[in-house]
C-alpha cells in the first residue's frame, strides 16, 4: 500500500459537559456525553521511503507543521513502531473544514484518523493499547475518536463506556471568535464541584440533560458565544455551548428549517452548519481491525 486517500475525521458535540473536581497534578476531572456528528474534515497520505512527514493543509486556521496534531501523531507513532519502521514517511493532505477553537475536538479527530490511517499505511499493527496511549498523550479528546462510537465519558478523558443515541440533527453556529481553553479552567469563576451524575439520569432526557460548567466563563472571555446562543433562542432553539467554545449548537426538527431558513446572524466569519449525528465513526472498520471497537449501552432501554 503507496496510499490512502479521503479518510475521513468526524466533529464532535458533548451533550453536556460536567466539571465534577481538580486533581492533585492539576488535571480537571469531567462528565460528558461525546456525540459524533458529520461535519467531517477529511485528510490523504501517501507513503515517502525518505523518512520525512511532511504537511499539506487547506482551509482556514491552519497551525504551524511541527504544532499540527496530524504531523506529530505520525511522529509518535513511528516511534512507537520500534525499529525497522523508522526509515518511513509520509505525506500528509489536510481538508479541514471543522473550525478552530470551536470546541468540536477537530484537531483531536484529525490525530487520531492519521494514527489509524498510519498504523496501516506504514504496516505497524499495533494493538488497540499502544494507539490509546499515543492518543491520549496528544490530547484528552483522541482517544474518544480512536473509539469510533458515542460516549459517556469521565476522568480526564480516557474513561470512555460507548452508548447508543438516537437520530438526531443539529444546528451549530460557530462565532468568528473562538477562546483557549487554558483560560477557561484557569478562571476564578469556573464552577469545579459539580456533583457526579449517572448514565440511567441522562438517557430519561439525553439532549436536555445537564448544562456545560464552561459555557458562563467562555462567554465571558467571548462575546460572540452570546450572539450565537442569541441567534438560536431569536429561532425557538435552546443552545448550549459545546465543549470549550465557541460553537454552540441547538437540537432541530425538520419543520424548523422550513421555518426559519439557515442564514448567518452576522458577518462571514460566523459558520452556520445542519448536522446529523452519527451513530459510529466513518472508520468504523479500522476500529473494528485495531480492536478499538466495543459494545456499545444503548441509553434509549436504560431509559425505558
Amino acid at each position: 500500500m503507496k496510499a490512502i486517500y479521503d479518510v475521513c475525521a468526524p466533529a464532535k458535540l458533548n451533550l453536556f459537559l460536567h466539571v465534577t473536581g481538580r486533581r492533585a497534578d492539576g488535571y480537571h476531572t469531567l462528565q460528558s456525553v461525546f456525540m459524533l456528528i458529520d461535519w467531517c474534515d477529511t485528510l490523504h497520505f501517501e507513503r515517502r521511503r525518505d523518512g520525512v512527514i511532511s504537511r499539506q493543509y487547506h482551509g482556514k486556521g491552519a497551525a504551524l507543521p511541527d504544532d499540527d496534531l496530524t504531523v506529530r501523531a505520525a511522529r509518535a507513532l513511528r516511534t512507537a513502531g520500534g525499529a525497522g519502521h523508522t526509515d518511513l514517511g509520509v505525506h500528509i493532505g489536510l481538508e479541514k473544514r471543522i473550525p478552530t477553537q470551536a470546541g468540536m475536538g477537530g484537531g483531536s479527530s484529525d490525530a487520531a484518523s492519521t494514527l489509524l490511517a498510519l498504523n496501516q499505511l506504514w504496516n505497524l499493527n499495533l494493538p488497540a493499547a499502544t494507539l490509546l496511549e499515543i492518543g491520549l498523550a496528544l490530547g484528552a479528546d483522541v482517544p474518544f475518536f480512536l473509539r469510533g462510537h458515542n460516549a459517556w465519558v469521565e476522568g480526564i478523558g480516557e474513561q470512555i463506556s460507548p452508548i447508543e443515541l438516537p437520530s438526531a440533527r443539529f444546528m451549530v453556529v460557530k462565532p468568528k471568535a473562538g477562546v483557549e481553553t487554558a483560560q477557561i479552567f484557569r478562571h476564578p469563576a469556573l464552577i469545579k464541584d459539580t456533583a457526579p451524575a449517572i448514565i440511567m439520569g441522562f438517557a430519561a432526557n439525553p439532549f436536555k440533560f445537564g448544562r456545560n460548567d464552561l459555557q458562563a466563563v467562555a462567554q465571558d472571555l467571548c462575546p460572540g458565544i452570546g450572539e450565537g446562543l442569541n441567534w438560536l433562542k431569536a429561532r425557538g432553539l435552546q443552545g448550549r455551548m459545546t465543549g470549550s467554545g465557541s460553537a454552540v449548537f441547538a437540537k432541530i426538527e425538520d419543520e424548523c428549517l422550513g421555518r426559519n431558513p439557515v442564514k448567518s446572524p452576522g458577518d462571514g466569519g460566523i459558520e452556520i452548519k445542519v448536522c446529523r449525528n452519527l451513530q459510529a465513526h466513518p472508520l468504523a472498520g479500522w476500529l473494528d481491525v485495531a480492536g478499538l471497537s466495543t459494545a456499545k449501552v444503548g441509553v434509549a432501554n436504560l431509559a425505558g
